[in-house]
């Protein structure tokens, strides 16, 4: 419950809003829009752990962020992030990254894991944005300008037209 508890905090002590939904586990943006119906699914923030390669040798890791309605675009990807290669991280890496976050309960909240965070700018369309939080039964709706200013993401084009 690491993530949650870091969450709740950072929230808490930069005195923002939020609401709090515990559902029954959901893995995919789809099933968690099926159980939170006010929201939409483009509100869904969908965050994804990316292994990145710039060199042959180097491996990096980073959060991209993009609404639970689109779909990532590698080629627009690699391009923005000027990267060789890129894959997604596998459980293990993500359990060890997040500190046993499951992929489907991982939080649009890199910084607390100590991964640059990208941000599609469309996500920004969304007053409110929802996602699970570290748990995937477990999630938290908030005011999307509230995380951008304690995320502060790096914004890219990186969703598919």
């Amino acid at each position: 419950m690491f993530a949650l508890e870091k969450i709740i905090e950072l929230l808490v002590k930069n005195g923002i809003n939020y609401i709090r939904y515990d559902h029954k586990p959901v893995i995919t943006s789809e099933e968690a829009d099926k159980i939170r119906p006010e929201y939409s699914l483009a509100q869904g923030s969908k965050a994804l752990i990316l292994k990145i390669r710039y060199k042959k040798d180097k491996k990096y890791y980073i959060m991209v962020v993009i609404p639970g309605d689109k779909r990532l675009d590698n080629k627009k990807l690699r391009k923005a992030l000027k990267c060789k290669s890129f894959s997604f991280a596998d459980e293990g890496e993500v359990k060890e990254i997040t500190k046993g976050v499951l992929p489907g309960g991982i939080p649009p909240f890199g910084n607390i894991f100590g991964l640059k965070v990208y941000v599609d700018p469309s996500l920004s369309e969304n007053e409110d944005i929802i996602f699970n939080a570290g748990d995937r039964s477990v999630s938290i709706a908030m005011n999307y300008k509230d995380w951008k200013n304690i995320v502060k993401p790096i914004i890219i084009n990186v969703i598919s037209d």
